[in-house]
């Protein structure tokens, strides 16, 4: 049983990957200290050209590498990442740094505070608290586009198929 409890961990997850605007922020957690470091994948990873290229994979393993100078993780340390697809470079990174690597589902602790961080992030570009509240969803954020399509396009992830195919047009023609 010992086996599957680490004295040692880095938990890491992200938040924003399937919303409409902004980058991603990736978050990790290291227990028992508690220390928590958060870093941002901007925008501009998720708008063309980069978004094809998937700039984001790379600026994830930016964020590892920052992370391992930071935490200072050692050979007893495991790695335990959410399986989402940003994180899948990170995952990567640090196996062939030699890290112990495990894949989970992230909840709890961790979870909240990245979320809040994503959250944090939308009320600094302008979206009112009350309409993060419990809400934050696609329509939310194309809803808030919509109202200044001009201004606010730039912070749409503009690199999805979807953006160009259907939702752009959405945006530009609702009526707020």
């Amino acid at each position: 049983m010992d086996r599957f409890l680490y004295k040692k961990e880095i938990i890491i997850d992200d938040s924003g990957w399937g919303d409409l605007i902004l980058g991603v922020v990736i978050g990790a957690l290291k227990l028992p200290e508690r220390r928590y470091m958060e870093r941002r994948i901007p925008i501009s990873s998720f708008q063309p050209p980069h978004f094809q290229n998937k700039r984001y994979l790379e600026d994830a393993v930016k964020i590892a590498e920052e992370l391992v100078k930071v935490m200072k993780p050692d050979d007893e340390t495991v790695f335990k990442i959410c399986s989402g697809y940003v994180l899948s470079s990170i995952r990567k990174y640090l196996r062939n740094q030699g890290f112990t690597v495990e894949e989970i589902e992230v909840t709890g602790e961790l979870q909240e505070m990245v979320e809040r961080s994503f959250a944090n992030w939308c009320k600094e570009v302008g979206i009112e608290f009350e309409r993060l509240n419990g809400k934050r969803s696609f329509n939310t954020f194309l809803e808030w586009v919509a109202e200044k399509p001009h201004l606010r396009e730039k912070l749409v992830k503009t690199g999805w198929k979807s953006w160009n195919q259907r939702w752009r047009e959405r945006a530009y023609n609702m009526r707020p």
